[in-house]
């Protein structure tokens, strides 16, 4: 049972509240740490171990400060993703640039940065060269492998054969013969193939899929691989009764693995590159109660929407809720918890039981700290919230203000 349980007060929630405001996204800076440290101390037995944070999940200059303090680099799929990085010191082969449908202008980014490009197709190649681009021979390269009818990805990310993503395993040799013929001497390979995943024996598959693909270049071309890349998808459990991923026996799996395909030669390097694993646990949407609705059913709204965090709209996706001034109350009730945006699947959840609360009262939204934020959007003119960083010394800090209504009219021309 994974009980779901606040990391700090409502007295913390009121200090906050009354100096910036609500609804905001409170990230706990000991749960960042806590993570990002586990994770390193239990794949550290791989020689040259990287985890590279998938920017997209958390872009928040002050958490990818936290990581890159820690020794992570950056995972970064566009040129914004590109700037931000470079604005928070992380350059060079600290950033993985895996992109599809790049433009000459990312790429052009991607270069002046050192940063090591993944290609998601052959097609790419050929364009990095149309666009005058050079291969630089000291950065690595890789292409992202779209492993097919070997892999069943998971419900999240889709099914491969059907997923936008990547090279096929018959277009493997053709790629990489492509790209060493325009230059490139430092050579990686990746793939991603799930997304919040919870079955450990999903990553060793993904790690045998390209282990083989590694050994199959160094047999016909010749290609030292200098590292793996298994993506990220480590799952959280969302909701109480879900256990959590056990990484051990992920890192204990992939081990074997590399021991009985590498032995004692020298092993390829792994890298992965997770976001929702490190940042979701850590964020928390905080909001109160605007209003209450009696009408078919039993409405509470918040002031905050799915603008804030999107997931249980799109995906359906479940976010544990709590009431923290209700929770010893007794008083229970069953009632769709919504926001104020004119969708009628503007829900965080339906049909939920929760304690009976009061207009004002505190509602925290958990596991929001990946994928919430950073897919905010302007529709109905809601303006994106804050961030709060509640730092390990208990005080608190803005590291995101709310957006202003001159910001969202700034792009606008009367």
């Amino acid at each position: 049972m994974n009980k779901k349980t606040l990391p700090f007060s409502v007295k913390t929630l009121n200090n906050v509240a009354e100096k910036f405001g609500t609804p905001f996204h409170l990230y706990d800076e000991n749960i960042l740490e806590k993570r990002a440290n586990a994770l390193k101390k239990t794949f550290e037995r791989f020689p040259g171990f990287k985890e590279f944070f998938a920017v997209k999940a958390t872009p928040t200059p002050k958490i990818l400060k936290i990581f890159n303090s820690l020794g992570f680099g950056a995972d970064a799929s566009s040129l914004t993703e590109l700037v931000l990085s470079e604005k928070c010191g992380i350059v060079g082969e600290e950033i993985m640039f895996s992109s599809n449908g790049t433009k000459d202008e990312e790429f052009e980014k991607a270069v002046k940065l050192g940063a090591i490009i993944n290609f998601d197709d052959i097609s790419l190649a050929d364009k990095f060269t149309q666009a005058k681009l050079k291969i630089n021979p000291n950065a690595a390269v890789s292409f992202r492998i779209n492993p097919g009818s070997l892999k069943e990805g998971n419900a999240l990310i889709g099914n491969p054969v059907e997923a936008k993503y990547g090279i096929t395993l018959d277009q493997l040799i053709p790629a990489y013969e492509k790209i060493k013929n325009l230059g490139a001497k430092k050579f990686g390979i990746h793939t991603m193939v799930v997304s919040n995943e919870l079955n450990e024996d999903s990553f060793p598959e993904t790690a045998k899929i390209l282990i083989d693909c590694v050994l199959e270049l160094k047999k016909k071309l010749n290609i030292d691989i200098d590292f793996i890349n298994i993506g990220g998808g480590f799952g959280i459990p969302y909701k109480p009764e879900q256990a959590e991923l056990n990484i051990e026996n992920v890192a204990n799996k992939i081990y074997k693995l590399f021991q009985t395909n590498f032995g004692t030669q020298k092993w390829p390097k792994l890298f992965m590159e997770n976001g929702r694993w490190l940042t979701a646990p850590a964020g928390f949407l905080v909001s109160r109660v605007n209003s209450r609705k009696d009408i078919y059913k039993k409405y509470v709204v918040l002031d905050s929407c799915m603008a804030d965090l999107m997931r249980p709209a799109i995906y359906g996706a479940y976010h544990h809720i709590t009431i923290p001034e209700r929770e010893n109350s007794g008083q229970k009730e069953v009632v769709d918890i919504v926001g104020s945006l004119c969708e009628n699947n503007d829900k965080f959840a339906i049909d939920r039981e929760v304690p009976v609360s009061e207009i004002n009262d505190f509602v925290v939204i958990h596991d929001a700290g990946a994928h919430g934020r950073a897919m905010g959007f302007n529709y109905n003119g809601k303006l994106r919230t804050q961030e709060i960083l509640l730092k390990k010394d208990g005080s608190f800090e803005q590291i995101r203000r709310r957006e202003s209504i001159d910001d969202y009219l700034a792009t606008v021309i009367f």
